[in-house]
């Protein structure tokens, strides 16, 4: 079933962008494990539409309701399901949408796949929307990780043409991730989240948009967790990942610039300090063989621009077999990079749970 991830700590999301709700249940929390319900639901507000320029105006408070697996905020055992409610769905925007797809978007696939029964509004059930019951299971996973030493954070690394300043791979502690979820525009550097925001305003105000780049890091993982070959820490990291949509792309370390160097550059020499091994360099992003390497796991997530642009575009009419020009009404992200930051966040955490519990 492909809206269920994890063996051992296991997520199943469920429902669509314009349906009553959506929600997600999860397997595998401990039972006696008092949830932080603050902790969730700021983690929920940082992904939240309507609250900046730079996102949708679409308004939805998502605050999720607990229907079962805990009593008071502490689980019994049983899975935990939580829902959240769609508010301010908007779904006759989508009217002209049914037999036309959006370029780049998966309306034509999702339409040829389930015979033009696919629920349309919003993107249905391949909306960005869905990411939010995958950012609640996230953050009770950070939660359980955070008791084991385990911290994750990310940045916005680059949007359009202006990036910001790479993690620094090699002396990254949890104090610095941590940091950065205070921040309303998630970059380490100020002056480049604020030339980020003006060109995202740039492109919305010429009816387009674009992508980017969020970089995720985690530290405190223990030497040797993951698996060799298809169970490695990129490959779950991986399937977590690419669960979100627009998400086009991902690289590890140096990832596709290591490419480019020679072994003698790109290879991380091992050394001791504090009687632990460690590598003087980070280029393999703290995996190596898919086992952690005690070092921070880094990588990169590349992310499309938003195909719901305000220009006409060119399009056919599925039903009617006929090219048409258009245009796209209703309400959607210049970027969805800025909100997609505790997105990549919880896929991490995501798999990170799956391989620890």
């Amino acid at each position: 079933m492909s809206n269920s991830y994890g063996e051992r700590f296991k997520i199943t999301v469920f429902g669509q962008s314009h349906a009553d709700a959506i929600g997600v249940v999860i397997e595998g929390i401990p039972a006696g494990t008092a949830l932080d319900l603050p902790a969730i639901r700021a983690m929920l507000a940082r992904r939240a539409p309507g609250n900046a320029p730079y996102a949708t105006a679409r308004r939805e408070p998502d605050l999720p309701e607990i229907v079962s697996g805990a009593t008071d905020g502490v689980t019994c055992g049983a899975p935990l399901c939580a829902i959240i409610r769609n508010k301010d769905a908007r779904s006759g925007d989508y009217d002209a949408l049914r037999t036309v797809p959006r370029p780049s978007h998966a309306d034509f696939a999702a339409y040829v796949k389930y015979g033009g029964q696919n629920d349309s509004r919003g993107g249905g059930s391949f909306s960005g929307r869905m990411t939010a019951p995958l950012v609640f299971a996230g953050a009770v996973a950070m939660q359980l990780l955070k008791e084991k030493g385990i911290t994750i954070g990310a940045h916005i690394a680059q949007i359009g043409a202006v990036k910001d300043e790479p993690f620094d791979a090699v002396n990254l502690d949890a104090t610095a991730l941590d940091a950065l979820k205070e921040k309303q525009f998630c970059t380490q550097n100020d002056a480049a989240g604020e030339a980020m925001r003006e060109a995202i305003a740039a492109a919305k105000a010429g009816g387009d948009s674009l992508g980017g780049v969020i970089e995720c890091a985690a530290t405190g993982l223990p030497v040797g967790l993951g698996e060799p070959m298809f169970g490695g820490l990129e490959n779950e990291i991986a399937r977590c990942v690419f669960a979100i949509p627009a998400v086009k792309g991902i690289e590890f370390g140096s990832g596709f610039a290591g490419a480019a160097l020679r072994g003698s550059e790109n290879n991380d020499p091992f050394c001791v300090q504090g009687g632990v091994v460690r590598t003087e360099t980070n280029r393999h992003g703290g995996i190596l063989g898919g086992l952690a390497s005690g070092m921070p796991l880094v990588f990169r997530a590349a992310f499309k621009p938003t195909p719901s642009i305000a220009l006409p575009q060119r399009s056919v009419d599925l039903a009617a077999g006929q090219p048409v020009t258009l245009e796209i009404p209703g309400r959607h992200d210049p970027c969805v990079v800025p909100r997609a930051v505790p997105c990549v966040e919880a896929a991490c955490a995501l798999a990170l749970a799956n391989l620890i519990f």
